[in-house]
């Protein structure tokens, strides 16, 4: 236990990286796992698709920043000598100078299809708790009143990618630090969790519960057809799925936060009972596929996943990011499809709503790889034994085609070939 003591303290971001590794779960409802056949089927689809495009992008992003995390009084967390208290009231008011002026979305999601990817997910609303949407459960909104932006951001988005035929995706934090019913104003903030005693006031946590219900709801309910509901913030969970492992995320209260699931999934597959859900890192049938984040498997996982990873080092859009090489791009797709993963690739768009050039020219890349050599990656399953050395083998559903995937280190850094004849099980 001391050891993941440290571990959280030292390197939080590391420990909630191996998530994935471990079903860390023996309870029976961590085990089950989705049985209704529309979701199952969607999963598959959902499967097919192989590349997907996040965005981070926030108030945040006026600061070129982390996302949230400043905000949060742990010790891993570096604010450059800043008084706490006086930060946090800064950062709370970035909603006031909130003010794209090159918000393009169709931009955004045409150099998402042209890079081949067939997804999105959205930051509706990240820790902070400021709202890319419009809802009515807060002012702490980009259509509050003290913010001069004026527009909803999320609708733009689901507009415009879905006009380019590709599923739509919502991130979605289930704590919110802006919101009193969960870090209370009478407190002090010491973690990242909440700051009161539920059990010395269940009728708060209520409001919370109910406040996280309605703002979902509006998610689900205003916008169309939702494809998937990608839910962060994995020290909110039921007690079922806390033990040795999670119970260090709960901080120094360790009180369980359970925000009440099943009436939430519910209430979301009113309009689409096909809605992916992915309660990360809890388990279960609302973790509909796992999220390793930044970092590629070994191999094969047993159940359906998506590698989550940085374009750069952020999350968030940060001046002078260091953004990975094409290179490195291509061979990582290729190497998470041959696992039977799909690729959840994020870049964070600036203050004004651009996203970044050096982005941009990868997106490029990677589209002009896959436009040649994509009937290997998409809609494939994994073929033994998946990674030879620098070899991936990929085949198409029904197993009448079989592709050998080398990656090199020139361009076009990846050559596919279809294997004729016997290959070996």
């Amino acid at each position: 236990m001391k050891k993941i003591l440290l571990a959280l303290v030292l390197f939080p971001f590391s420990f909630f990286n191996f998530q994935f590794l471990h079903a860390q779960q023996d309870h029976p409802l961590a085990q089950a796992t989705e049985s209704d056949p529309a979701i199952v089927q969607r999963i598959g689809e959902w499967q097919d698709l192989k590349f997907g495009f996040m965005m981070h992008w926030g108030i945040y992003a006026q600061w070129g920043i982390v996302e949230s995390w400043n905000i949060c009084n742990e010790p891993w967390i570096n604010r450059n000598g800043a008084n706490y208290e006086d930060y946090k009231r800064a950062y709370w008011a970035l909603n006031k100078t909130f003010n794209p002026k090159h918000f393009n979305p169709e931009g955004w999601a045409a150099a998402a299809k042209g890079s081949g990817m067939k997804y999105v997910v959205f930051t509706t609303k990240h820790h902070d708790g400021f709202c890319m949407f419009d809802s009515k459960e807060t002012d702490y909104t980009c259509m509050g009143p003290e913010c001069p932006a004026q527009t909803d951001f999320t609708q733009g988005v689901v507009d415009a990618f879905r006009a380019e035929n590709m599923w739509i995706g919502l991130y979605f934090s289930k704590p919110d630090w802006h919101c009193d019913e969960y870090w209370a104003h009478e407190w002090a903030t010491p973690d990242r969790n909440v700051n009161y005693s539920i059990a010395d006031h269940p009728d708060r946590w209520k409001k919370y519960k109910d406040f996280t219900y309605n703002q979902i709801r509006e998610l689900t309910h205003n916008y169309g057809k939702i494809d998937i509901l990608w839910l962060d913030g994995g020290w909110v969970r039921p007690e079922w799925s806390v033990n040795d492992e999670t119970r260090p995320w709960l901080g120094c209260s360790g009180q369980v936060q359970d925000i009440g699931m099943p009436w939430i999934a519910r209430m979301a597959r009113e309009h689409n009972p096909q809605l992916l859900i992915v309660d990360r890192s809890v388990g279960g049938i609302y973790e509909n596929y796992r999220t390793p984040e930044k970092q590629v498997p070994d191999t094969l996982l047993p159940y359906p996943w998506e590698t989550c990873m940085t374009m750069g080092d952020s999350w968030s859009y940060m001046p002078n990011d260091n953004y990975k090489s094409v290179k490195t791009l291509i061979h990582m797709l290729c190497d998470v499809v041959a696992k039977g993963g799909n690729l959840l690739l994020n870049v964070g768009p600036d203050a004004d709503g651009n996203l970044p050039a050096e982005a941009l020219q990868r997106m490029e890349e990677m589209g002009k790889w896959l436009k040649k050599n994509g009937y290997a990656i998409y809609g494939t399953r994994p073929l033994y034994p998946y990674s030879e050395g620098n070899i991936r083998y990929t085949q198409s559903k029904d197993g009448r085609h079989k592709y050998s995937i080398t990656l090199t280190d020139e361009a076009p850094y990846a050559t596919v070939r279809e294997l004729k004849g016997k290959h070996r099980k």
